[in-house]
C-alpha cells in the first residue's frame, strides 16, 4: 500500500499555499522542574502574529499551553498533521516551541529532547526526543514545514543549506519541497528566559518577532524563512545580553517556506487577462506569472567543514591548473558514467510501462535529480573552457546521445530519454552566452550525433534533441502551473535550470534574456540544419508575437546585423561561418514567427 511517504511517489507542487497551519507550545509550569517566567507569553504573541499578520486561519492554530502540553498531547497534535484528508500537499506548517530543552550523551553522539510539562529530566521515559518530529515529519504531506524552537539542546542532524545565489523566482521557491529548522542555542548554552529586545520575552524569540514584522524582509517584500534565520542568528548573536548562537539549517529539500506572497499574488492580479478568442484558455484566466527577487540576505550557510570537494569546486580547479588535462578528462568520464548508470533502459524502462500523469512527472524528477553533477560540469566547462577541455564538452553530448535507448517500446518513454540531454544543452548553452564563449555555444548546438531512428550518418544535436522531445509537448502540460501555457516544455526549462546557473554563474537578472537567446539560437540551429527555414519556438516566440516590451528576436537580429561578418556567433563557425547564411535561414523564419497566431 502506498502512502504519502513513498519514496518512489514524486509529487509536483504548486507555486502558491493551499492552506495554512501551525502548532505552537508553551510552558512555563512543569511538574517536575523549575519553572520559565515569559515562554507562555512568547508562544501566544507567536501565534496570535501567525493569525493577524500571515493570515493563518485561527482554527488551523493549535495552542498548547502548561497543563496542556503533555507528552502526548505534543505528539499527537503533531501527528494530526499526518492526516492527508486534513493536510493537502500545497500547505504550509509551523512548529514553534518555548521551554526547556535537554542534550545528553548517546554512543553516536548527542541526542536532543524537548522537555513537555509532565517530562521529568531525570527520566528520559518522559522527554520528547527532537529526532521524533523530524522522523515523523516524512508522514506529512505538507510541503513546507518550519521549526521554530525557543530552547538549546544538541543531537540536531542539519544539512548545509542549499546555495541559492543571489536570485531566486519566487514561484520556483514555493514549488519545491522544504523542512527547515531555528533553535535558539546550542547543546552547551544556557536560552535567556528574559533580557529581549521586548520587554515580556526571550531574547531569542523578541529577535524573531523583529523579523516576523519586516526586519527579515527583502527589499520587495519578501519574508522567507532562510531571511528570518539569517536574521535572528545575527541579532541573537550580536545581542550584548546573549550567550547563546541559534542553530539553523535544512532537514530536507531546497525550497524555502514563505510568509507573505503577496508580492507575488499582486503580480498575478496584475497580468492581463487572455483574449476572448485564446486558445485553451476561458475568459478572464490568469496565468502563472513569477517573479525574481533578491535572495542575498536570504542565504544562510551552517559553518561547518565538509569533508569533501563540491562537483562544482573540484571542476573549477581542473579547469584553472593547465597541467591537469587528464584529471579533468578522467573526471568528466567518471561523470558521464555516472549519469549512464543512473539513467539506463533497467532504471527507465520504455516497454510494457503505461503512461499517465503520475508516472510521467515521477520519471521526469529522477531524470533531473540524475543528471544535477554533470549539469554543474558542463555550465562550468561551457563558461571557462576552451581548446581541450571544449572537447571534454562535445564528447559529453556524444556519449550520451549515442547510448542504447531501446529499440521498441512507449514512444513517449523512448523521447523522454533525450530529456537529461536537453538539460544539458540548455545549461551549457545558457552558460557559454553569460560569457560570450560562442565556441562553447556551438559544440553545445551543432555537436554531430548518431540519430536512434534508423537514419544513416549524424545530425546536429540541436536538431536530434529538439524532434525528439518536440513529440512531447503536450505531456508537458501535465505539470501542475503549465496546462494553459503555449510552450509548456521552455517554461518548465526556465524554471528548473534558473537556481543551478544563478548558484554557479550569478546571473541575476540577465537570466531571461540569456534563455531566450538560446532558445533563438536553438531554433536557428535547427532551421539551418533542415533548411526549413523553421525551428522549435520557446518562449521568446509569444514574446516576439504578442509585444511583449521589447521581443528577444528582434534584438538579436538587430545585433546580427549591426556586426555582421564580426558577430561572435558568425566567427565561431556557426551558420557554417557565414552571415549570408544567416540571412538565408533568418528571413523565412522570422516570416513564419511573425505570422503565428499565439492568441
Amino acid at each position: 500500500m502506498k502512502g504519502v511517504s513513498d519514496p518512489k511517489e514524486r509529487q509536483i507542487y504548486q507555486s502558491k499555499y493551499s492552506n495554512s497551519w501551525a502548532l505552537v507550545i508553551g510552558i512555563n509550569k512543569y511538574a517536575h522542574t523549575s519553572p520559565l517566567n515569559y515562554a507562555t507569553n512568547d508562544a501566544k504573541v507567536i501565534a496570535s502574529t501567525l493569525i493577524d499578520r500571515f493570515a493563518f486561519p485561527k482554527e488551523n492554530v493549535s495552542l498548547l499551553l502548561n497543563e496542556a502540553a503533555t507528552h502526548t498531547a505534543i505528539k499527537t497534535s503533531f501527528l494530526s498533521f499526518a492526516d492527508t484528508k486534513k493536510i493537502q500537499p500545497n500547505d504550509r506548517i509551523i512548529v514553534y516551541f518555548a521551554g526547556h530543552g535537554l542534550t545528553l550523551a548517546g554512543k553516536r553522539g548527542e541526542v536532543g529532547f524537548l522537555v513537555p510539562s509532565d517530562g521529568n529530566p531525570d527520566n528520559v521515559a518522559t522527554l520528547m526526543r527532537w529526532d521524533e518530529f523530524t522522523r515523523n515529519a516524512d508522514l506529512v504531506p505538507a510541503k513546507h514545514i518550519f521549526f521554530l524552537m525557543d530552547a538549546c539542546y544538541g543531537g540536531l542532524m542539519l544539512q548545509r543549506a542549499p546555495s541559492f545565489g543571489s536570485m531566486r523566482f519566487l514561484g520556483d521557491m514555493l514549488k519545491r519541497y522544504a523542512r527547515q529548522v531555528l533553535t535558539a542555542g546550542k547543546a552547551d548554552q544556557t536560552v535567556a528566559d528574559g533580557s529581549g529586545v521586548r520587554p515580556g520575552h526571550s531574547i531569542f524569540t523578541a529577535h524573531l518577532l523583529d523579523a516576523l514584522e519586516g526586519k527579515a524582509s527583502t527589499k520587495e517584500g519578501l519574508l522567507s524563512a532562510n531571511g528570518v534565520m539569517a536574521y535572528v542568528y545575527e541579532q541573537v548573536g550580536k545581542d550584548h545580553y546573549s550567550t547563546q548562537t541559534p542553530h539553523f539549517g535544512f532537514l530536507e529539500g531546497d525550497g524555502d517556506f514563505i510568509f507573505d506572497t503577496v508580492i507575488l499574488d499582486k503580480l498575478r492580479a496584475e497580468e492581463p487577462a487572455p483574449r476572448e478568442d485564446e486558445p485553451g484558455k476561458e475568459k478572464g484566466e490568469k496565468g502563472e506569472a513569477d517573479i525574481l527577487v533578491n535572495t542575498s540576505q536570504q542565504v544562510v550557510t551552517i559553518p561547518e567543514p565538509q569533508e569533501e570537494k563540491s562537483v562544482a569546486e573540484t571542476t573549477k580547479e581542473l579547469l584553472s591548473d593547465p597541467t591537469a588535462k587528464i584529471k579533468l578528462d578522467d573526471y568528466v568520464t567518471l561523470h558521464v558514467r555516472r549519469l549512464l548508470e543512473a539513467i539506463d533502459l533497467r532504471n527507465f524502462p520504455v516497454q510494457a510501462v503505461t503512461i499517465d500523469q503520475s508516472s510521467f512527472l515521477d520519471r521526469l524528477g529522477k531524470y533531473e535529480e540524475a543528471v544535477k553533477d554533470l549539469q554543474q560540469i558542463v555550465i562550468l566547462l561551457a563558461k571557462w573552457g576552451s581548446g581541450d577541455q571544449l572537447s571534454l564538452l562535445e564528447k559529453i553530448f556524444i556519449r550520451i546521445a549515442e547510448t542504447d535507448k531501446g529499440s521498441s517500446g512507449l514512444v513517449a518513454w523512448i523521447n523522454l530519454q533525450w530529456y537529461p540531454i536537453q538539460i544539458l544543452m540548455y545549461s551549457a548553452g545558457i552558460a557559454a552566452l553569460s560569457m560570450k564563449n560562442f565556441a562553447a555555444l556551438r559544440i553545445s548546438l551543432e555537436t554531430r550525433v548518431r540519430w536512434d531512428d534508423g537514419r544513416p550518418g549524424t545530425f546536429p544535436l540541436a536538431m536530434a534533441v529538439s524532434a525528439r522531445m518536440g513529440d512531447l509537448h503536450d505531456i508537458f502540460k501535465w505539470l501542475p502551473g503549465l496546462e494553459q501555457k503555449y510552450v509548456p516544455r521552455s517554461e518548465h526549462l526556465f524554471a528548473l535550470l534558473q537556481p543551478v546557473l544563478e548558484d554557479l554563474l550569478s546571473l541575476g537578472r540577465s537570466y531571461e534574456s540569456l534563455f531566450d537567446r538560446f532558445e533563438i539560437f536553438n531554433a536557428l540551429a535547427y532551421a539551418d540544419a533542415q533548411n526549413s527555414g523553421w525551428g522549435p519556438y520557446g518562449r521568446f516566440g509569444w514574446k516576439h508575437s504578442r509585444g511583449y516590451g521589447e521581443s528577444p528576436f528582434d534584438l538579436l537580429l538587430e545585433e546580427a546585423k549591426r556586426e555582421e561578418k564580426e558577430w561572435g556567433p558568425i566567427k565561431a563557425g556557426m551558420f557554417k561561418g557565414s552571415f549570408e547564411r544567416f540571412n538565408e535561414i533568418v528571413t523565412p523564419f522570422k516570416a513564419k514567427l511573425d505570422k503565428i497566431p499565439w492568441w
